[in-house]
């Protein structure tokens, strides 16, 4: 059950990101669940973040618009959010981002959808691939140990483009003035 929160305040979102929670509303009515004003809140702050987003860095941004919100109200969106697909937990960086495979994809996603990311050591961009390969490479060495994949999450560090192109130690300071996550 959904935590009772007052004094809502409209979070207006730039267009392009009231089209992916459109989406998402839509994709949990097709799922028979319900995006609530909260879950929906707490995805829109996830998709507008350019970083992956902790939990009590989402309850501060939350804050502003519900004075009374607690963490359970934000865990249980995000548990909520992460169950539907919606989201992925890094783990790395105990934090979350938004799926843009679940958000964008054309065929309802029913498509064993494995999620893979890059996330840089320097600047803590986190950018989700889509590559079957991998996920089949994934469940094809499973299956051999008797195994069935459900659900895999596959986190890769390294250096993203930009940092590349700098200097090592203005990486650092990228990292410095970077949000904190978790």
């Amino acid at each position: 059950m959904e935590e009772h929160v007052t004094e809502t305040a409209p979070h207006p979102f730039d267009p392009a990101i009231e089209i992916l929670l459109d989406r998402a509303e839509q994709f949990c009515a097709d799922r028979r669940t319900r995006l609530t004003d909260i879950r929906r809140l707490v995805l829109g702050l996830i998709l507008q973040s350019s970083t992956p987003v902790g939990a009590y860095d989402l309850l501060d941004r939350l804050r502003d618009q519900h004075r009374g919100a607690a963490p359970p109200t934000v865990y249980r969106a995000l548990d909520f959010l992460a169950d539907q697909g919606l989201i992925h937990r890094i783990e790395r960086l105990a934090a979350f981002v938004g799926c843009g495979h679940m958000l964008e994809c054309d065929h309802g996603g029913h498509c064993g959808h494995r999620a893979q990311f890059l996330i840089c050591k320097r600047c803590g961009a986190t950018q989700e691939l889509e590559d079957r390969r991998i996920g089949e490479a994934l469940s094809d060495a499973a299956a051999r140990a008797g195994f069935a994949v459900e659900q895999s999450t596959i986190e890769i560090e390294g250096i993203c483009a930009a940092c590349r192109t700098m200097p090592e130690d203005a990486g650092s300071k990228l990292r410095a003035v970077a949000p904190r996550v978790g």
